[in-house]
């Protein structure tokens, strides 16, 4: 699924609505760009197509942000990136400025839930446990909540932002190594982990007690560590050559 706006194409959104758009490339008009954000969606909702075309563009950089520290194994980064923009056109359409306050916050939730949506959406389709979600901002322990992904990741390691880049670019790579050292209990484990099950939903599905949850989730944990640490000290070899 993908966003293609233009003067005579259609936005065709996850539940099924349709919206016909514009080209977000085009240069806005320097009045409608200097309208904050309320005025904008006011505008839009009164059929100013460039008003949505600056607040789409506005928004773009914010959304490919957000779209980064997700991956689903399979699909292209630009997918993900689409499905945010998605979900920025639905909290445009959405907003109501007497219920919520600012509209960037709105937008967040409204681009981070489209995303999560799509990918589990992917998930079932594809029956593939490993093919979730993986948030660099989850915890890599949950009495550390502080203590996430991306850090371990970017943790003093790797420190220029093009090894950064790279690194966020053998997501994939890392992924299908993952695949490759879990148990199938494991594999499954972490799929309901990243569903958000609890270890009770999660003891009825596989039919074992939490605490075998809870140490395969450890285990399935220790793993992910152990390939960070790994790939990144081959990271360093290699800049140190």
């Amino acid at each position: 699924m993908g966003v293609r706006l233009n003067n005579k194409a259609q936005l065709n959104t996850a539940d099924g609505g349709i919206f016909v758009g514009i080209a977000i490339e085009e240069k806005p008009s320097f009045l409608c760009a200097n309208f904050e954000d309320g005025v904008l969606i006011e505008k839009v909702r009164q059929g100013n197509m460039e008003a949505l075309e600056v607040l789409m563009k506005k928004y773009q950089t914010f959304v490919k942000i957000k779209a980064n520290r997700y991956f689903l194994i399979g699909a292209d980064r630009e997918d993900i990136i689409q499905e945010g923009m998605i979900g920025l056109f639905k909290a445009i359409r959405d907003f109501n400025g007497e219920k919520q306050s600012y509209f960037k916050a709105f937008a967040e939730l409204c681009i981070t839930r489209q995303i999560i949506t799509a990918i589990k959406a992917a998930t079932r389709q594809k029956h593939t446990p490993l093919n979730s979600s993986i948030s660099l901002d989850m915890p890599i322990y949950e009495e550390n909540p502080d203590h996430t992904l991306m850090e371990v990741m970017t943790d003093t390691v790797i420190s220029d932002p093009v090894a950064i880049l790279i690194d966020k670019e053998s997501a994939d790579d890392l992924e299908l190594k993952l695949s490759e050292v879990l148990s199938p209990l494991e594999k499954k484990v972490l799929a309901y982990y990243l569903e958000d099950l609890t270890y009770i939903e999660m003891s009825d599905k596989l039919n074992t007690h939490a605490k075998s949850i809870d140490n395969a989730l450890q285990r399935v944990k220790r793993k992910l560590e152990s390939l960070l640490e790994l790939r990144n000290r081959h990271a360093i070899e290699g800049h140190i050559q």
